[in-house]
C-alpha cells in the first residue's frame, strides 16, 4: 500500500487525535489556483467554512484571495487572518441583524442575498446606517449537482437561493430600494462535484440569466459561481491537487466574454481538502465473530464526515509495514455511527499503532465537537512540528 510521508517518530510524542496539515503542498494547491485564476482574469473567494484553522487562513489571505463568509463569526476570523474587507463576501439564507451589521460596519465587498425578506432587511439596516450596501442575488438555477443529497444546494427544493420564476418580483423590489447596490448574480449548487456537466448546465443557465437581465436594462457585474468542485478522497497520494485546470476551462469556453463583468468562484474543499490528515492512535484490535475492529481514539467528534454523509476517507496505518488485513475502522464514541470505513486493507493493526484518515482538511476539524465531553483536537503544521 502506497503510504503518505509522515514524521511518525514526532507524531509518537504528541497527544492523539489531532490534526496535521501539510503546508507545503497547500501553497502548491494555492499557486495552481492562481495560476488558472489569473491565466482567465477570474477572482476567487476562499469559503472560510471548509477550515477557519487561523493559519491556514492566513496562508490563504497571503496568496491574494478573498473570503466567502456564512457567519458573522467567520467575517471576523477572515479579518483577523489579514483579508481585506473589500474582499469579503458573505452569503448564507439566515443572516442575523448583527451578522449583517458587522458586514455593513467593515464595508465588506458584497451581501449575497437569498430571499426578499432578507434584501428588505438589509436595506433598512443600512438606511440607519446610512450606508449603501452592495449585493448579488443568489439564484437557485435548478440545477442538479449529482453529488449527496446532504450537500447539493441547486434544486428548488433546498433551502438556498431564489428560485428563478421568482427573480424578477425581487428584482423589482430591489429597484425601489434606495440603500442597496446591485452588483450581480450569485450561485452553488452542491459540493463535492467531480462531474464537471453539471457546471457547464449552470454556465448555460446564466448566459440565459444575463441576456434576460440586459434586456431590462439591469447591468450586471458580477458573476459568482460558487464553490463545489470535488477532491479525490480515493487516491490523495495519486491525486493530491485536483485538475483546477478542467475546471476553469468550462468557464473560460461557455461563457461569452462581457465588457465590465468580473467572474468569481467559491472554492473551500478543494483548497484545503488534501493538505489535511487526522492523526488516530489505536487503542484496541478487537475480534469479534465475523469482524475485526481497529478501534481509534478518535471519533466522529474529530471527524464527522463519514457518520453524516456516509464519506469515504482514505485510511492508512503509517507505523506498519506488516501485511494487509481487513478491519472496520472505529471510534470509542457511543452512537453506532461512528464508524469511519468498514472492510479496509490495512496493514496489520496493533495496540499503539498510529492511523493517517486523509484529505481531511476540509469539514473536518472546523466541525468538531465535544460530544460524550471530549477535548477538541489539537492541529500541527508541517513547517513547525
Amino acid at each position: 500500500m502506497i503510504k503518505g510521508k509522515f514524521p511518525t517518530e514526532r507524531f509518537r510524542q504528541l497527544q492523539t487525535p489531532f490534526y496535521y496539515y501539510d503546508m507545503a503542498l497547500l501553497q502548491r494547491t494555492l499557486d495552481t489556483i492562481n495560476a488558472e485564476i489569473n491565466r482567465y482574469g477570474y477572482h476567487q473567494h476562499y469559503a472560510v467554512k471548509a477550515n477557519a484553522n487561523p493559519r491556514i487562513l492566513r496562508l490563504i489571505a497571503q496568496s491574494g484571495m478573498g473570503a466567502d463568509c456564512v457567519s458573522g463569526g467567520e467575517i471576523q476570523a477572515a479579518l483577523d487572518a489579514g483579508f481585506p474587507a473589500s474582499n469579503i463576501v458573505f452569503a448564507g439564507v439566515g443572516k442575523a441583524d448583527w451578522e449583517i451589521n458587522l458586514g455593513l460596519d467593515n464595508d465588506i465587498s458584497c451581501f449575497n442575498v437569498e430571499s426578499l425578506a432578507e434584501l428588505e432587511v438589509i436595506n433598512a439596516l443600512a438606511e440607519a446606517k446610512n450606508k449603501t450596501a452592495t449585493v448579488a442575488l443568489r439564484v437557485n438555477p435548478n440545477v442538479d449537482a449529482h453529488t449527496h443529497a446532504k450537500i447539493t444546494t441547486g434544486l428548488e427544493e433546498n433551502k438556498f437561493g431564489i428560485n428563478l420564476e421568482m427573480l424578477d418580483g425581487v428584482i423589482e423590489a430591489m429597484q425601489k430600494m434606495k440603500n442597496v447596490h446591485f452588483s450581480g448574480l450569485h450561485f452553488h449548487i452542491g459540493s463535492q462535484i467531480t462531474d464537471l456537466s453539471p457546471f457547464r448546465d449552470l454556465c448555460i443557465k446564466a448566459q440565459d440569466l444575463l441576456d434576460d437581465l440586459g434586456k431590462k436594462g439591469l447591468r450586471v457585474e458580477t458573476l459568482n459561481f460558487g464553490g463545489g468542485f470535488g477532491v479525490n478522497y480515493q487516491h490523495p497520494n495519486h491525486l493530491a491537487i485536483p485538475e483546477f485546470e478542467n475546471y476553469f476551462k468550462v468557464f473560460h469556453k461557455l461563457l461569452i466574454p462581457r465588457e465590465g463583468l468580473q467572474i468569481h468562484v467559491e472554492l473551500g474543499r478543494a483548497v484545503v481538502a488534501q493538505c489535511g490528515s487526522l492523526i488516530s492512535k489505536v487503542l484496541y484490535v478487537k475480534q469479534g465473530s465475523v469482524k475485526q475492529f481497529a478501534i481509534l481514539d478518535a471519533g466522529f467528534t474529530e471527524l464527522i464526515r463519514p457518520a453524516m454523509y456516509d464519506a469515504y476517507h482514505h485510511i492508512e496505518n503509517i507505523t506498519s509495514d506488516e501485511d494487509l488485513e481487513i478491519y472496520d475502522v472505529v471510534g470509542p464514541i457511543c452512537e453506532s455511527s461512528d464508524i469511519f470505513g468498514k472492510d479496509r486493507k490495512l496493514n496489520k493493526v496493533h495496540r499503539n499503532d498510529l492511523i493517517a484518515l486523509r484529505s481531511a482538511g476540509a469539514y473536518g476539524e472546523i466541525m468538531a465537537s465535544q460530544y460524550n465531553c471530549r477535548t477538541l483536537p489539537k492541529s500541527y503544521f508541517s513547517d513547525e512540528i
